[in-house]
């Protein structure tokens, strides 16, 4: 085959595989308030079905049958309306009359307020019942768009119109036209990445990591551009599921304005949402969303739509030229576009910003300040000066046995690293709980082992006040409490650690953090055994030189003096590997 015939074959073959952006299932939420469905056709002028109903007159709870017939068909979307204003949302709920072939749709706040079907299944009648709420309209409308095929389709057919017994005539009555129905909204297809070259000079932008490209397979994006009384919005981010973003007026989830791009199926829904609390959003089915496109590729999830500045008629909508915190936010959705929650925090804008203000290119972070601090003060404590207060106890009482301040310099070094062990475990033990405002359940076992490791970090010293004379019987006992306590501490710590490293709330990255706090394990633990060998081959060398009597004193002294030095050089080389080892982790905690 040629080059050019090849090519062109290609091509066909692409253009014919875009996903269609029809709902053979009938889950058409996105068309609850235009009753157009997203083909990207005009519907047809003349409807050919009729709809009928077995009362013309209703009280307040009464159920009213509905019946949609004409020429075979396969989908179908029926509501009631306000008579006297078309425009407005649905009225009323319905129940079904067969299951088979029909479902109900929630529109708006109002359950069960449509009607559609459940597959492309010929039909010739369908039959409902529509149920009148307490604060129903004098007046109410049934309307329905039907679809025969893909490309042939009817808008809202109106229906009879259904009357309260004691409501004056209907002196304005609203009539549909073809002119007046709603032209089907495009959603194009994006064919190149969204770029950040306007970002802080025509749009306001949020990018992380900061000053990243959108095009780039790790940056999150998010951008607004005004144009008089509308903004263009554009979201970017590397996902599978959903990206999402929120006003908020604080740094805690709930009363929030949130918009979603999900992926269901290689399609992009384009989705607004109110959130409340730390429930999953429940999606509305009316958005006053324009311009919708999207794009999906290079492991990138890419929308963007336009929204009015104001927009009064849809609740839980913010305005946009006022201030706000930026949250932006990615996870899983599962079939039929259920979304799961983020399996990180997402990330907060520093700050609260006019996205209408003068434009800006800022970042943000996806830890709290009070998070990431409460984390490094646990990573200097139980990654630095802990373990270099158990080295020195444990190998440098013949190293520095002079006294400081009536006690031997070791003890002075040993107990000085472990009180600031305790200082800074205290101080950070605090902070979660101020975050918090109290106890998290959304953090495994972390603080419960971290609970556990404060007792034991105030135990020990305590424990030690009590500590009997040297040659007190008791001081074995002592001893041996003293290091299975601090050592269980220790165990506990990192295990806690290892645990709060992966939680949403700071999420270090992994693998790299996993393996980072094993590497630091196994450099303690190899310098550990190091000097528990250097130790013996002292003592066994000292053994052998006790044979000899007249050289015992010299030679003893030249073998201690020797361990010394060694000892030295080899903590020198701890506690700069050590300290390196918790600069990694301060400078990781540092970009979240």
């Amino acid at each position: 085959m040629e080059p050019a015939v090849l090519a062109f074959v290609l091509w066909i073959f692409g253009f014919l595989s875009v996903p269609a952006a029809g709902y053979p299932n009938g889950k058409v939420r996105e068309a609850c308030s235009s009753m157009m469905p997203s083909h990207g056709h005009s519907p047809q002028p003349s409807p050919e079905h009729t709809i009928s109903v077995n009362e013309t007159k209703f009280r307040p709870g009464n159920h009213i049958k509905v019946s949609l017939s004409g020429p075979v068909f396969e989908g179908f979307f029926i509501q009631a309306r306000n008579a006297e204003n078309l425009a407005g949302p649905a009225v009323g709920s319905f129940m079904l009359g067969e299951e088979r072939i029909s479902q109900l749709l929630t529109c708006g706040l109002v359950k069960n307020s449509a009607v559609s079907h459940t597959s492309k299944s010929k039909k010739t009648n369908v039959e409902a019942y529509w149920v009148a709420p307490t604060d129903v309209p004098e007046h109410v409308q049934f309307l329905a768009t039907v679809v025969e095929k893909y490309k042939i389709f009817w808008v809202k057919i109106p229906g009879p119109i259904i009357s309260q017994p004691n409501a004056p005539p209907l002196t304005t009555p609203t009539s549909i036209t073809p002119e007046s129905l709603p032209t089907s909204q495009p959603v194009f297809h994006l064919t190149t990445s969204f770029n950040a070259s306007s970002c802080g000079i025509t749009k306001f932008c949020i990018r992380n990591p900061p000053k990243c490209n959108p095009g780039a397979a790790y940056c999150f994006f998010l951008s607004f551009k005004q144009s008089n009384y509308s903004v263009l919005i554009e979201m970017s981010g590397p996902s599978e599921g959903y990206i999402a973003f929120a006003l908020s007026h604080d740094q805690w989830m709930g009363d929030d304005d949130a918009y979603l791009c999900i992926n269901e199926d290689h399609r992009i829904n384009i989705n607004t949402a109110y959130l409340s609390g730390r429930t999953p959003p429940v999606l509305d089915s009316e958005n006053g969303l324009e311009d919708l496109s999207w794009r999906v590729a290079d492991g990138l999830l890419q929308c963007s739509f336009r929204r009015n500045l104001h927009l009064p008629a849809y609740k839980g909508r913010f305005n946009l030229d006022a201030n706000y915190y930026i949250f932006l936010a990615d996870g899983e959705a599962s079939e039929g576009g259920l979304i799961h929650k983020h399996h990180r925090q997402p990330l907060i804008t520093n700050g609260m910003y006019n996205v209408t203000d003068s434009p800006k290119d800022v970042g943000g972070s996806r830890s709290p300040l009070l998070l990431k601090l409460h984390a490094s003060l646990m990573f200097v404590a139980w990654m630095t000066t802990v373990s270099i207060g158990v080295i020195v106890a444990r190998f440098f009482k013949p190293v520095w046995p002079h006294s400081l301040f009536g006690k031997e310099i070791w003890f002075q070094v040993h107990r000085m690293l472990m009180l600031t062990t305790v200082l800074l475990t205290s101080i950070a033990f605090v902070l979660p709980f101020i975050y918090r405002g109290g106890w998290s359940e959304w953090a495994g076992f972390h603080p419960y082992l971290g609970c556990t490791v404060m007792a034991l970090a105030i135990f020990q010293p305590l424990m030690a006040g009590f500590r009997p004379p040297p040659h007190s019987p008791r001081r074995q006992v002592f001893n041996w409490i003293h290091w299975s306590t601090g050592t269980t501490a220790r165990i506990l710590a990192v295990v806690t650690m290892f645990l709060g490293m992966d939680l949403p709330a700071l999420n270090l990255p992994d693998p790299w953090d996993t393996y980072t706090m094993i590497g630091f394990v196994a450099w303690h633990v190899s310098i550990d055994i190091l000097l528990e060998i250097h130790s013996y081959c002292l003592i066994r060398k000292v053994e052998v030189i006790d044979e000899d009597r007249i050289q015992i004193l010299q030679s003893l002294t030249s073998a201690e003096a020797e361990g010394h030095t060694f000892k030295e050089i080899v903590l020198t080389i701890y506690i700069c590997g050590n300290i390196a080892f918790l600069l990694t982790f301060l400078a990781a905690i540092h970009q979240l």
